[in-house]
């Protein structure tokens, strides 16, 4: 298939659209939150919860009536889904054979043969009393610290980590929010145990990179293919695995505006020729409010506006500030992006006082003050407020600030409505 060209609007929203958040919401409940996982590739779990955890909100931005428990039933009930890696995600449960893969490529690693060599025995020892006993929490063990850890300092607690991410250890369930660890023998089911080749593993990423992305440079889609298959940078390896991509059809090359270089599944093609044509791919119509009529507050570590993702395709400066101390912080704590129609028109300073029930705005702005005239995207905003506060059990909207400050009473005027 030949190259052919889109415009800057098409990819942002075919990139939302691959995410399944444009235009709007498509399905509801437990069985549209198994289709938003199946369709996102995966959602990054966050255990912060200032106005929801992220991965919950970022279910909640893609799914009508969405709960919690349909992500925890999902994961630990009936095994659809696991949790996994350094940057947590929620992956398939059918994609475990190849994250064995990964798994594996972690155990080689030379902090993982040094941290085997000095706590041999607690491995080992570990794996026995959960094989007897069953899932455990890091809190059921006591013992030996070491100094400088980041995330633990228990010898027990980095031990449990370790058989997780190289995979002996999986993910049985949660106790509040804390892991509850078991063998992966009594977590996934038998069929998916088994571990596939490297070569198997590194194809399926090399595809899976490119389906997350949606639209993707070179140089976008190696870096996803080096995280995804935990591998280190290897241009000849990695131009022969997109040529391949290329070669064998299940890729192509695509041009945005005057932007060469980008690449789209084969299978997608169809969708995206729908979306330059000015329509809707018919399996992402949305039965009820688009973003247009109800905007969408995107969590900090959604996919397609976190990590510098926003300025490619929003020409939208975002960076979560919720590591930096308060004098550095430009906007706030807990800022999120706000999506409307295909555009990230603005951003919030949220949180929820679950006390008295309110969802507080600290600061809305707006990107473009100008915006603040247009009646349709305030109302659209005042119904994300509502929609979000509905979700975190809220029945009032506080609005502390807004820029302009105009747009303060206005919002007000249609959160209350």
């Amino acid at each position: 298939m030949t190259e052919f060209v889109v415009s800057a609007q098409t990819a942002r929203r075919f990139v939302l659209g691959c995410q399944g958040l444009w235009p709007g919401r498509r399905s509801s409940g437990r069985p549209g939150t198994r289709k938003a996982l199946h369709q996102s590739g995966l959602v990054q779990i966050d255990p912060l919860n200032v106005v929801g955890r992220s991965h919950d909100l970022a279910l909640h931005a893609r799914v009508w009536n969405y709960r919690p428990d349909h992500l925890n039933h999902l994961l630990y009930t009936s095994r659809e889904f696991f949790d996994y890696g350094g940057t947590l995600y929620v992956l398939p449960m059918g994609e475990l054979p190849y994250w064995r893969v990964h798994m594996a490529r972690r155990a080689e690693e030379e902090k993982s043969r040094a941290f085997v060599s000095e706590h041999k025995q607690l491995l080992k020892s570990l794996k026995e009393d959960i094989s007897s006993r069953g899932p455990v929490a890091n809190r059921d063990y006591t013992g030996p610290r070491s100094q400088g850890t980041f995330r633990s300092d228990k010898d027990t607690a980095r031990a449990l980590r370790y058989l997780w991410l190289t995979g002996e250890l999986m993910t049985y369930g949660r106790r509040g929010f804390e892991r509850l660890y078991a063998l992966r023998r009594d977590v996934a089911p038998i069929e998916v145990q088994h571990a596939v080749t490297a070569e198997e593993a590194d194809r399926f990423f090399a595809h899976k990179a490119l389906a997350l992305l949606g639209l993707a440079t070179t140089r976008d889609w190696a870096r996803r293919f080096r995280h995804l298959a935990r591998r280190g940078a290897d241009p000849d390896e990695e131009s022969r695995r997109l040529d391949e991509l290329l070669t064998s059809g299940a890729a192509v090359r695509t041009q945005i505006a005057d932007k060469p270089g980008h690449y789209v599944l084969r299978e997608r093609v169809e969708q995206l020729e729908t979306v330059q044509s000015g329509s809707v791919p018919r399996t992402w119509r949305t039965p009820r409010a688009d973003t247009l009529t109800e905007a969408t507050f995107l969590p900090p570590l959604e996919f397609v506006s976190a990590r510098g993702r926003a300025a490619q395709w929003f020409e939208f400066e975002y960076v979560w500030e919720v590591y930096k101390p308060a004098a550095k912080r430009q906007w706030g704590y807990y800022v999120m992006p706000i999506l409307y129609g295909d555009r990230l028109v603005g951003r919030a300073d949220l949180r929820i006082d679950r006390d008295t029930r309110t969802l507080i705005v600290h600061h809305l702005w707006l990107e473009h003050s100008v915006s603040a005239r247009d009646a349709d995207l305030v109302r659209a905003i005042a119904f994300g407020l509502r929609r979000l506060a509905d979700w975190t059990d809220g029945h009032y909207i506080h609005i502390d600030a807004t820029t302009p400050a105009r747009l303060q009473s206005l919002l007000a005027s249609f959160v209350a409505k």
